[in-house]
């Protein structure tokens, strides 16, 4: 980790290690330090802060005059540290950092050995850490976030280009300095995927709070666990908490793997970056670009670059004066080619005048969402968000907690047999536009009448689903039924909250 002045320690959980540099700890005057000079070439200047696994200076490069932090690896075996093994890591760290060039990514610039103990040399950083920050001055502005978000974003792309994943992205790890330039630290303990696995035994390897679900499961970490950390990372920013912090590691790890935050500081593409990168499956997460698309258009800037095998797609022509609603403007941008057949729609409708309605969007296995709603479950526990499964396993009671609600639906065509059922069946997709068309008008009717009681409109907003291409041409699963060409209408809070007890009128 690259060293600091003026930090502050942030643990995810009180069982995890504490981050190297404290306040506390810092020791701007040690007499000793000046002393040394490590490989004949690093003057030890002062230590900056220390923590479980060694110590980190501030020191002098004496050949080339430049200030540097300076790692100081102290590993003990009786505390079960495999030397081999930290050594190799130690050497994968350099070859890490050696390997990516953005600006956002702290540089390692050597790695020595001095004394027995092994040193890492790397780019002095003096600013506070995100974790500093949020514990001083509170939750982030959703905008400054986004701009943290997206700096961090390019350093993640840029290391999992060179193949590599972080494995540990939480706030004490990225730097943001006044100017509001940012660097994410500690590449120590990051994981080549051409690099056979290495940790220490019995250590995890990583902060459990801001541990992707499927390195709880004993998975190997991918860039989509980066990914879901950087989630976790900005919910802690833009609602000063951690989002799956628990009073023991046990807890924490369950809270991962079983519970789904929902921001409530934030709206818009913030929102709906943190929300798509807290899925739990990794395939359905928000991919970078899409996430850092999102976050350009929170910050306001235009800086979205299909990625390689994505195309560019323009949003449809509104048919109404055009909004300029977040998700619209974030997620037109790129059409996915996902591995293994999976594929991420598109929203696909900008949404009518009303401001409580939100953009229309496809569901089916080329849609949006990957939803099978039935007539029977009306509320769920789910976020609209890219890939999303709105299933049986995902529905709730409608007198508990949940957070969205089916108020209304109807069949875009008649499949009634009296209608002829050939007819029905073999109806051509009548395109995303006209069936959006359809089913907004009777989504803001349904809205605006007694079937959502008036008194509990205010903090609402609602969308509708139509199926997609592929949905609509899906085959009946047998000989006495029709085609599912619904769509659905949905409710939810703005801020997607929960919702105590079912707010649509129910139908005797």
């Amino acid at each position: 980790m690259a060293a600091t002045r003026g930090r502050t320690s942030i643990c995810a959980n009180p069982t995890e290690e504490p981050d190297p540099v404290t306040d506390e700890q810092t020791r701007p005057n040690d007499p000793a330090a000046g002393a040394r000079v490590v490989a004949g070439r690093y003057l030890l200047l002062a230590e900056l802060g220390r923590g479980g696994m060694g110590v980190v200076w501030r020191a002098q490069d004496q050949v080339i005059g430049r200030p540097v932090a300076i790692k100081e690896l102290r590993l003990s075996p009786e505390q079960g540290h495999d030397g081999a093994a930290i050594s190799e890591r130690v050497l994968r760290e350099v070859r890490a950092g050696g390997r990516l060039n953005d600006p956002a990514v702290v540089t390692v610039f050597d790695v020595v050995n001095d004394g027995g103990a092994t040193w890492i040399v790397m780019e002095l950083v003096e600013a506070p850490t995100l974790a500093d920050l949020v514990r001083r001055f509170g939750p982030m502005p959703a905008q400054q976030v986004a701009v943290i978000g997206e700096q961090v974003l390019s350093a993640l792309q840029a290391a999992h280009a060179a193949g590599i994943v972080h494995r540990d992205v939480k706030p004490a790890n990225i730097m943001v300095a006044q100017d509001g330039r940012v660097k994410l630290t500690d590449f120590g303990i990051a994981h080549s995927i051409d690099d056979p696995r290495l940790t220490v035994t019995g250590t995890l390897v990583g902060s459990p709070a801001f541990m992707a679900p499927e390195r709880v499961e004993g998975r190997e970490a991918m860039p989509e666990s980066d990914l879901w950390s950087l989630g976790a990372t900005l919910f802690f920013a833009v609602e000063g908490i951690v989002a799956f912090e628990r009073p023991t590691t046990a807890a924490t790890l369950h809270a991962v793997m079983t519970e789904t935050p929902y921001p409530t500081r934030a709206q818009g593409p913030v929102a709906a970056v943190v929300a798509g990168l807290l899925v739990a499956q990794p395939e359905a997460r928000l991919t970078a670009p899409q996430a850092r698309a999102l976050l350009a258009t929170a910050t306001g800037h235009d800086r979205r670059t299909p990625p390689p095998g994505t195309v560019a797609i323009p949003q449809p022509p509104a048919r109404k004066a055009h909004r300029d609603r977040w998700v619209a403007a974030g997620a037109v941008l790129v059409v996915a080619a996902l591995v293994g057949g999976f594929f991420l729609g598109l929203p696909v409708w900008s949404p009518a005048e009303d401001a409580q309605q939100l953009e229309t969007v496809t569901y089916g296995p080329d849609g949006y969402l990957k939803t099978s709603i039935s007539t029977t479950d009306l509320c769920y526990n789910v976020v609209i968000q890219p890939g999303v499964v709105i299933s049986s396993d995902s529905s709730g009671d409608c007198d508990k907690n949940h957070t969205l609600e089916v108020y209304d639906n109807a069949k875009a065509l008649p499949s009634d047999s009296s209608y002829g059922s050939d007819d029905s069946e073999l109806a051509a997709y009548p395109g995303v536009e006209e069936l959006s068309k359809a089913a907004e008008a009777r989504c803001e009717i349904a809205f605006h009448s007694t079937v959502v009681p008036e008194k509990q409109r205010g903090d609402l907003v609602y969308r509708a689903l139509v199926p997609s291409q592929k949905e609509w041409e899906l085959a009946p699963e047998n000989d006495t039924s029709s085609p599912v060409r619904d769509f659905y209408c949905v409710l939810t809070r703005a801020d997607n909250g929960q919702i105590p007890a079912q707010i649509t009128t129910k139908v005797k």
